[in-house]
């Protein structure tokens, strides 16, 4: 439990607890709640929307493979 208790105190300390109170109470008060609250909370904590991160995932993957191609390639000539 001490270390639930010090990952309370990080949250705290880092404003993550204020800032999720604020999301949540400043949803509480919209008059007309938002069909998807994640994406509320999302657009308020100021993460961009849009994204397909499944999508970037998979581009880093492959670009992760030609560049270990393109060292190899270097390698080679060398």
């Amino acid at each position: 439990d001490s270390k639930k208790e010090e990952f309370r105190k990080y949250l705290e300390k880092s404003g993550v607890v204020d800032a999720l109170t604020k999301v949540l109470v400043g949803l509480y008060e919209e008059s007309d709640k938002p069909p998807n609250a994640v994406d509320y909370v999302k657009r308020f904590m100021g993460a961009p929307t849009g994204i397909d991160v499944d999508a970037l995932r998979a581009e880093n993957e492959e670009l992760k493979k030609k560049n270990a191609e393109l060292i190899k390639t270097i390698e080679e000539l060398n």
